[in-house]
Formats: structure tokens, sequence, C-alpha cells
């Protein structure tokens, strides 16, 4: 059987998902990342081939009717999906792949990979923190913001359904504990 697994860190935006996967990447650098593509707007410092595949809707809509995605959806009036190639990659290469990924993007991973995927899911300590994280952002308009608070309910729903869950209460827990999740999943493969 293949050492490989597909780790999916998922859970509402302003979660930490983000940054737990960053630290998980710098922990373990034999893990390759499943970067993603879509059609939302390149912000600043962001760059294409590492943070996202920037595409046009044209492009991400022939991946979709093409069968090249993993996973897709669309969210907040732009697409977000995982590539097939990406995954393809890490099994050849017998590593894992850590997929930063959306609760339903997660959830279709896992039925479409039912014995390679690990899925985690990433709760915020309160919904009162995680506004707070989302507005420290600076990175949302006052409707994308509005967009990501009516997610979160449903996000939280389908924690249910996750492999894992974990609080993000501090950082540097929720980062170990995520560690020790892959650790004995990898272990037990």
């Amino acid at each position: 059987m293949s050492k490989t697994k597909l780790i999916v860190i998922s859970g509402p935006s302003g979660c930490g998902k983000t940054t737990i996967a960053t630290e998980i990447l710098r922990r373990h650098p034999d893990y390759f990342f499943s970067v993603s593509g879509t059609t939302r707007t390149k912000r600043l410092a962001e760059i294409d081939g590492k943070d996202y595949f920037f595409l046009t809707k044209e492009q991400f809509e022939y991946k979709i009717q093409h069968d090249e995605l993993a996973e897709w959806e669309q969210i907040y009036g732009d697409y977000y999906g995982s590539l097939k190639s990406e995954i393809e990659r890490a099994f050849s290469a017998s590593t894992s792949i850590l997929f930063d990924v959306d609760v339903n993007g997660a959830l279709s991973i896992k039925r479409k990979y039912p014995q390679a995927a690990l899925l985690i899911f990433i709760k915020p300590p309160s919904i009162e923190l995680l506004t707070e994280r989302l507005k420290n952002r600076k990175t949302e308009t006052p409707e994308t913001f509005a967009k990501r608070m009516e997610r979160v309910e449903m996000e939280l729903g389908l924690a249910v359904k996750f492999d894992y869950t974990i609080i993000n209460e501090t950082l540097e827990q929720a980062v170990d504990k995520v560690d020790e999740i892959i650790d004995r999943a990898l272990q037990s493969a």
C-alpha cells in the first residue's frame, strides 16, 4: 500500500488553516503542497504557481469539462479547485500532499480518494474570535467579509464529517496536534 496521504486541512475563513498548513510544510519539506487553481484576483503579495494557479474563467471551466480537477467549487463568485495533476505528482513521487481547501472541497477529495485522504478540520475557539481574525487580516471588503461570515455556520456544521477536529486556540498547540495526527496516519499506512 502506498504511503502517500492526501492531508486535507480545512475550516472557515480566518480559522488559521493556511498558517497551520504553512507550518506543517516547514516542518516536513518532503511533503508536496497542492497549489489550488482559482479565478479570483491575485492579491498583492501572492505569486502565481506558488500561492494559487491564477486562471481565467474560461481556463477553469475547461478544466471542469475535461475532468482535470479533484474538487472544485464556486465561492464568492470565483472558482477554486484542486488539480488532479498535483495529486498524480505526489503519488508518482510516493510522498504525501497537503491541501488547504474549503470544507466542501475537502469532502469531495475524501469521496474521490477515500483510502488516501486524511481530513482535519480547524475550528476557531469562538465565532467572535473568528470575526476578529478576519477583520484583522484587512484583506476583505465589507461585501466579501459578509459572504465569508454567512458560510461559517454551514462550514462548522460539516466538521462532523472530518476525521479529526482541532480547535485553534493557540497556533503552536494547533500545529503540534495536526502534526501528531499526520504522523500517526502515516505510521499506520
